[in-house]
This record gives structure tokens, C-alpha cells and sequence, in this order.
């Protein structure tokens, strides 16, 4: 009866921790999102949450990933792959959420004077702040700061390569357009603009103007640029991809004429447009057949190859 009790106490012992260990989290210090209200400087009225992986370096690079329209920085973190790569190759990544409440909800500022000029006040000056907190708080490493977005949040990349490129080091714009491809505008979108039907046809010199004129002042190096876009985008039109392509390719001074044409993937026709070093500067990138669908599996693992902090 002694033995039949203690193996009954035992068995009790050891189903009691098996339960425990079923209730209790899978992982008690994984990383969350977590949102930042007061990040400094944010004239824009922005909201940043912040990802932060349980193995960052000292110095972690720095990633910027912004929403289309309509979205929300913790929707982007769901529903792209950068929080699993954040894990993976140890950097930090800003989300915003843009308030502005347009014709179409949500979206980053890049129709107002404000958001074309530097420090203008409007949502790339709050996003620079949040870069700010992120490198005190986190000592993330200044050189390695980058930007991505899909839709609006690839237009507001392209924006802050533009009007910050002291900041950021590359970036790459999902389903964007050039920078200054809308007016300044009262609201967003406008429905009569070139932009919107795709019939907006600047030279390249005229579009690269564009952007030497957001910084006159700047004489570093500029950010590089990885540009994707859907062959069937109905929303975004594909035409301004192409226009986007000679923007900065002008920016570098590039010839419009690729260096070198690949299919890193079926579907995806890569474009790349390097300098006399072989430095690549410009990187475009169709998807075909695609719709206004960006980023798919994989693209966001593209990205940050193309950042340069994935350790290849």
C-alpha cells in the first residue's frame, strides 16, 4: 500500500508540472511590440511602436516599416515577415502609424509642403525623431538606419531618402512613387492628379532635381535605393515605377540603361544600376502579374539583403 500511495504522489507530481509547463508561455522573455508615447519631436501626431529582438547586438541597425493607407504600425508587424528577420539577424524596427484622417484614412504625408522639406513638420520629422529615440534607447548604430514601406509607406520612403538622407543609409520602397510626384495638396488622395492615373512623364534630371532641392545643403553620400512594384498594380500604376527608376538614377548620376538584369525569383525581373565601382546604387525590381499586393514571401528578406544586415 506504501509503494502504491508513492507512486500515485508521484504520478500526481509529475502531471502537476506537466500542466504548469502547458499554461505557462511558450517563451516568458519573448520579444513584444511594444508602443512609445513620448519619442520626442512629432509634429506629424504619429504613433510609434517599436520591436526590439531578445538577442540585439550592442548596436543594432535600425529599421523603419511603414504602413499603406487604411493601416497601422502593429497591423504592418502582423501581416509583413521584418519582425522574424529582426530575430533572426538581431536588428530593431520602428513601426509608425500614421493619423491623418484624408479621403483615404491613415496615410503618410507626402502631398504637403511640410512634408517635402526638411524638418518642415509633418510626418517625416516625426518619424527622424522616433530614429533619434531608437539610437538613445536602444544605442542603435546611426550608420545602419534604414527605411521600408508598402504603398504609402513605400511613397513616405522614398520621401525621407529625399529630405533625410543623412539619416538613412538605403531603403526600399514597396508600390511607392517618385518623390514630389503629388502637388501640394489640400487632401489625399487627389483623384485628378497625374500622379494617381499614372500619366505623370517628368525627365530624369527634372524628377532628380526634385530631390538635390529637398537638402541643397547636403554633400554626403546618398541612400540607396531598391524599388518593387506589381506589373498589375491597379491602384499605384506601374508607369511610376518606371519614373521612380529615373529619379534616382539621376540622383547618382546613372545611366537609365541597367547594369546588369536578373530573375532573382520566378516572377521577379531585377534591374540593377551600380556605379563605376560596382557599387550597386539602384535596384528595381517588377513583379509580374502582381497586383497592389507588395510586400509577398520573401520580399522583405530581399529588402534587408539589400540593406546589407542580413550578414552576407
Amino acid at each position: 500500500m506504501t509503494r502504491i500511495r508513492a507512486a500515485l504522489a508521484t504520478l500526481a507530481s509529475g502531471l502537476l508540472i506537466a500542466l504548469a509547463a502547458i499554461a505557462a508561455p511558450a517563451s516568458a522573455t519573448a520579444a513584444e511590440l511594444v508602443e512609445v508615447t513620448d519619442f520626442g519631436d512629432n509634429p506629424g501626431n504619429l504613433r510609434m511602436h517599436i520591436y526590439v529582438p531578445d538577442a540585439a547586438p550592442a548596436s543594432p541597425a535600425i529599421v523603419v516599416a511603414m504602413h499603406g493607407c487604411g493601416g497601422s504600425g502593429p497591423g504592418f508587424a502582423g501581416s509583413s515577415e521584418f519582425n522574424s528577420l529582426a530575430d533572426q539577424y538581431g536588428f530593431v524596427v520602428i513601426y509608425p502609424t500614421a493619423t491623418k484622417q484624408t479621403a483615404m484614412s491613415n496615410c503618410f504625408d507626402v502631398w504637403s509642403p511640410e512634408s517635402k522639406t526638411r524638418g518642415g513638420g509633418s510626418d517625416p520629422a516625426s518619424i527622424v525623431s522616433m530614429v533619434g529615440y531608437a539610437e538613445r534607447q536602444y544605442s542603435g548604430d546611426p550608420a545602419r538606419v534604414f527605411a521600408t514601406g508598402s504603398s504609402s509607406g513605400g511613397m513616405e520612403t522614398q520621401a525621407l531618402l529625399a529630405v533625410y538622407p543623412d539619416v538613412f543609409k538605403a531603403g526600399a520602397s514597396f508600390m511607392g512613387v517618385p518623390f514630389t510626384c503629388f502637388a501640394n495638396e489640400a487632401d489625399f488622395p487627389p483623384w485628378t492628379s497625374q500622379c494617381v492615373s499614372g500619366n505623370l512623364d517628368k525627365s530624369p534630371q527634372q524628377w532628380g532635381d526634385a530631390v538635390r532641392a529637398a537638402y541643397p545643403g547636403h554633400t554626403g553620400d546618398r541612400p540607396r535605393v531598391q524599388l518593387w512594384h506589381g506589373t498589375a498594380d491597379p491602384l499605384v500604376p506601374y508607369q511610376l515605377h518606371g519614373e521612380a527608376v529615373e529619379q534616382w538614377t539621376d540622383v547618382f548620376g546613372l545611366s537609365q540603361t541597367p547594369t546588369s538584369t536578373d530573375q532573382p525569383q520566378p516572377g521577379w525581373t531585377r534591374d540593377r544600376f551600380a556605379d563605376a565601382s560596382g557599387t550597386v546604387r539602384v535596384e528595381a525590381i517588377s513583379v509580374q502579374g502582381a497586383g497592389h499586393s507588395l510586400p509577398m514571401s520573401g520580399m522583405a528578406g530581399a529588402a534587408v539583403s539589400f540593406f546589407g544586415i542580413d550578414g552576407t
